[in-house]
């Protein structure tokens, strides 16, 4: 490996002493399903023990209150796991951030739980041994070996590990934008894009809305013109959404809540929809067409309509200085024979939030694997030394000044 230093091929060196498949088997045994509280509660434990190997202050954070809107209509506080939180170092010259999620989208009925060998000693399967207890396994072994580095004194970071990526990081999202300040980069350890390691470049923003259509009921046989189809407002809203997708934006109505017996005029609806901009002029416009869309079809339907939600993953385009650190991996990772590249995608994660607070981000540098969000997720299990080196190699030039 052609590295600057003898402390650089060292500290890379330490990386494949970590105990990353044992922890990776170890955290995905134990489901953390988004809404599995109890399950999030262990797992955020189990984590808090294995970073605490770090030194700094080590804290599981409660999230922010969230409310969402019931099938009825009604807006309620919904319940989310802790966050775990770690300083190292504050008054350090050069300060990272370092994220990832403890939570899986497997529920505590879904028949995926088991962590198993799909292929002996080279492919582990398991629910979210991709995304993300490899990525996180990656993270730490990382950082462990960078702290052996005598670099480690110019460095200071943050760690935040979220229990609510999955369902869009409503409860972490405050505590995010609080570890970001004053970064000079970060990692998030998202899986790669790709099973090739290909990392995850340009990302488009996503905005989840609840539409709550209020109408009057009446009797579908006798008097329906006296009646206000709230059902049909919703269903005219989705169109009128979807109709205008352009290559800048997706539209995705997802679901309508409502309606009753066929001989109702169906009073309430509620439209669940999502939208994907590309920019952020993109999403200035998605939310002028929600605005306009809702009013027009009030007016022509005669009913009221109440919106919830909003955009809370911001678009992530490339900029220059996200350019900058993506060139840096790409070195690190020649400097250790792997061929790094990277392509946009129109998924989106915590990239996108720290993006959004201005401090550049690769958000891909977890393990290799795929299938994720579905019972066929595999995680390369070489791929863990091979990323935690990338990543260690990346942090200790971040640490020198480079690539910023």
């Amino acid at each position: 490996m052609p590295m600057k230093s003898e402390i650089e091929a060292a500290t890379v060196e330490r990386c494949a002493d970590a105990p990353m498949l044992d922890q990776v088997t170890a955290w995905a045994a134990v489901n953390s399903g988004s809404r599995n509280l109890a399950g999030l509660a262990t797992v955020a434990d189990m984590l808090a023990d294995a970073f605490s190997a770090l030194p700094g202050a080590i804290a599981l954070r409660e999230p922010a209150p969230v409310e969402v809107m019931n099938a009825d209509g009604r807006l309620c506080e919904l319940a989310h796991g802790r966050n775990l939180h770690l300083k190292v170092r504050s008054d350090a010259p050069v300060q990272l951030l370092f994220t990832g999620h403890m939570d899986t989208v497997f529920s505590t009925d879904h028949r995926f739980q088991s962590v198993f060998w799909r292929e002996e000693d080279k492919v582990l399967g398991g629910p979210g041994v991709a995304d993300m207890k490899g990525g996180l396994a990656v993270m730490l072994a990382a950082l462990r070996a960078v702290e052996t580095s005598p670099a480690a004194e110019r460095l200071g970071y943050e760690v935040v590990i979220n229990s609510d990526e999955e369902v869009g990081s409503a409860g972490s999202a405050a505590l995010l934008a609080e570890a970001a300040q004053g970064k000079r980069a970060a990692l998030t350890y998202e899986p790669s894009a790709l099973p090739d390691g290909t990392l995850a470049g340009a990302r488009p923003g996503s905005g989840n809305y609840s539409i709550l259509v209020e109408g009057r009921a009446a009797h579908a046989g006798r008097n329906p013109e006296d009646g206000r189809n709230a059902v049909l407002a919703a269903a005219v809203i989705a169109l009128r959404l979807a109709e205008a997708k352009h290559p800048g934006l997706k539209v995705n109505p997802a679901k309508i809540d409502g309606g009753g017996p066929n001989n109702v005029v169906p009073d309430k609806a509620i439209l669940r929809v999502n939208l994907r901009p590309a920019t952020p002029e993109d999403e200035a416009a998605a939310k002028r067409l929600i605005e306009e869309t809702v009013a027009a079809v009030a007016a022509a339907h005669d009913v009221t309509i109440h919106i919830h939600g909003g955009f809370g993953r911001p678009p992530k385009p490339i900029d220059a200085e996200a350019e900058k650190l993506f060139q840096l991996v790409k070195r690190c990772g020649a400097d250790l024979g792997q061929e790094i590249s990277w392509r946009d995608t129109g998924g989106v994660c915590d990239g996108n939030n720290i993006a959004a607070c201005g401090v550049p981000v690769v958000d891909t540098m977890g393990a290799r694997g795929g299938a994720i969000h579905s019972d066929e997720e595999f995680l390369i299990v070489g791929s863990l030394v091979e990323r935690a080196q990338l990543s260690a190699l990346t942090i200790l030039r971040l640490a020198e000044g480079e690539g910023l």
